[in-house]
């Protein structure tokens, strides 16, 4: 039986009983992702912002949180909507709650996304004196941010270590049978005990493009996959 196959029936949770070649792992991906055609496929939305805003905190920060539950595209529109108007945190403090959800519309939820801003905003003015916090577990503290948003944020923004577990992460994780898990907060902590530090901070941005554009939530690209060695196919019932 592959790893991680028998979650169902026994209830346990835990990494594979043989652990994954992380290295050949890793290095397939990540040759996969430079033998992209430019243009082809754009980078995660949260990434892509990082990158643009050069790493701020603060625009990170505030385009995680958009992201939730939003499509890529929408992300970056938003994002850059926001951002123009709220460059930083008293920029968006001085704007209301309406004018922040219409900025924020069509992202996902987009009016509890705007009053956790603008909480986020007072906190982060009053607490930490404009500046987003670099400590998980005091961005864990702010409105609306989970461990996804949070561990973006650090090895985004703040180049620290950390795993971000997205859908993406979670389902090829357990797909593979790299180990066995119910939720991405199980996943995050068992990758913790089992993925080497230094593959920390790739792992997410990897994984999602991967599981955007070939190991898809139903009926994967199994045919074009260049992990097959180190996939179990757990509960893979249909491909292509």
């Amino acid at each position: 039986m592959p790893a991680g196959k028998d979650i169902g029936a026994s209830g346990k949770t835990g990494p594979a009983k043989q652990n994954p070649d992380w290295e050949g792992i890793v290095g397939s991906l990540k040759k996969w992702r430079r033998d992209l055609q430019k243009g082809e496929t754009a980078a995660p939305s949260v990434s892509t912002v990082a990158e643009r805003y050069k790493k701020d905190p603060w625009a990170v920060l505030v385009s995680t949180i958009l992201s939730l539950r939003t499509k890529d595209e929408v992300t970056l529109r938003t994002s850059r909507a926001l951002l123009a108007k709220a460059p930083d945190p008293g920029a968006m403090l001085a704007l209301d709650e309406d004018a922040i959800a219409a900025l924020a519309y069509p992202a996902g939820f987009y009016r509890t996304k705007a009053a956790n801003l603008k909480k986020i905003a007072a906190i982060v003015l009053e607490k930490y004196q404009g500046r987003v916090p670099s400590d998980l577990e005091a961005l864990l503290e702010l409105p609306g941010v989970g461990r996804k948003t949070a561990n973006l944020v650090i090895t985004e923004a703040y180049n620290k270590d950390g795993i971000c577990v997205d859908v993406h992460v979670h389902r090829i994780s357990n797909r593979t049978g790299w180990l066995s898990s119910r939720t991405p907060e199980e996943t995050e902590m068992i990758l913790r005990r089992i993925l080497p530090r230094k593959y920390w901070k790739s792992i997410n941005p990897l994984l999602v493009l991967y599981g955007q554009n070939l190991c898809r939530p139903v009926s994967p690209f199994c045919s074009r996959c260049i992990i097959t060695r180190h996939c179990g196919r757990i509960s893979v019932d249909t491909s292509r």
